[in-house]
């Protein structure tokens, strides 16, 4: 049985490099992602043609979508559909992809809150959500993501405060780059928020956020980004962050800050492009 196990998932491995169907995909994502073409519509039909997400036969796999091997399986671990102008509530068969770790639904106009259930994908490690007119709270059960590296909701339409998102306990123990810029976020910076001891970019920038600066961020480590710029944040900035080793960028103009209070690193626009920190 071993032995027959073993040569069924070498089949299954080789179908995906030559794309050859030797082995199934799962129902699960079948359904899941037949369900999500249905609600695209005619924007990905013709980019997703055939029933098997994965590629069946002669068929490839569908745009956007990126399988790997589980057992005797294949799963859908990848899933990219950004730029084509949907229109329309968030898809939320999404939450039915339990082996996704990317997302990237940007640059569309998705109306509606960001659904709470994508707390329900354990690998989920890259969300890309930004551009695109979500409104509401960004979900605190985010939070529970033991994976997620890489939380990317800006220029939507979110209202809320960081105190919020992370109040659950133990809250985003991977994270570490954190898009919020471009909202309409409100209240300040929390103490607590040095708990995400592997932040490395905080970006805040363009929203209504205020208050001053607490001294607890200098403990995250690795912090090397901190966009501060276009809020109402007031006080001095803690001399401890002018102090960080790792600490190449802060950027605060466009705020209440009392007078004398410098950025550090010259101000260029950030690229939303961060490869660099996706390993």
């Amino acid at each position: 049985m071993a032995a027959s196990s073993s040569f069924l998932a070498l089949l299954c491995f080789l179908s995906l490099i030559l794309n050859v169907s030797h082995c199934k995909t799962l129902k699960r994502d079948v359904k899941a992602l037949n369900e999500i073409k249905a609600s695209l519509g005619w924007r990905v039909v013709y980019a997703w043609v055939g029933d098997d997400p994965c590629g069946d036969g002669d068929l490839p796999a569908w745009s956007g979508v990126t399988c790997s091997i589980q057992g005797d399986y294949r799963v859908v671990t990848e899933l990219e559909v950004y730029a084509v102008s949907i229109v329309g509530p968030f898809p939320t068969a999404v939450t039915s992809l339990l082996d996704l770790t990317r997302l990237y639904l940007s640059f569309n106009s998705f109306k509606g809150e960001i659904p709470r259930e994508l707390a329900n994908l354990p690998e989920l490690r890259y969300l890309y959500l930004h551009e695109n007119r979500f409104t509401g709270r960004i979900p605190a059960e985010l939070g529970n993501l033991p994976n997620l590296r890489h939380l990317d909701v800006g220029n939507n339409h979110l209202v809320g405060t960081i105190r919020e998102l992370i109040r659950l306990e133990g809250s985003f123990p991977a994270l570490r780059n954190v898009y919020l810029n471009n909202n309409y976020l409100t209240g300040g910076i929390p103490a607590q928020l040095a708990n995400l001891t592997n932040l490395e970019i905080l970006y805040l920038s363009y929203n209504k956020m205020s208050g001053t600066i607490p001294a607890g961020l200098a403990h995250i480590p690795r912090l090397t980004y901190l966009y501060l710029d276009h809020n109402q944040f007031s006080g001095r900035i803690p001399d401890v962050l002018y102090k960080h080793p790792f600490l190449k960028e802060m950027y605060i103009e466009v705020n209440g800050f009392r007078p004398g209070v410098k950025p550090i690193g010259a101000h260029k626009v950030l690229e939303l492009s961060d490869s660099e920190f996706l390993f």
